[in-house]
């Protein structure tokens, strides 16, 4: 793999950690109830962005995660 693709993967994956992150304060505030559909749907959202931030960090490195 060249270096500027393994830089790009691990760009992705720190990427995707932020978006876990993020989901994380999401469902946080669904347990506090506030505003729990809306944190609902963001965590959903959010979600399928993370499965797809993984999945293109491993295709970038080669491999496929599905």
């Amino acid at each position: 793999m060249s270096e500027s693709l393994a830089r790009l993967a691990d760009e992705v994956g720190a990427l995707e950690h932020r978006v876990s992150d993020v989901i994380f304060d999401a469902v946080r505030a669904q347990l506090r109830d506030d505003e729990a559909d809306e944190a609902r749907e963001l965590e959903r959202r959010l979600a399928k962005v993370r499965r797809s931030l993984q999945k293109a960090e491993g295709l970038l490195r080669g491999y496929d995660r599905d």
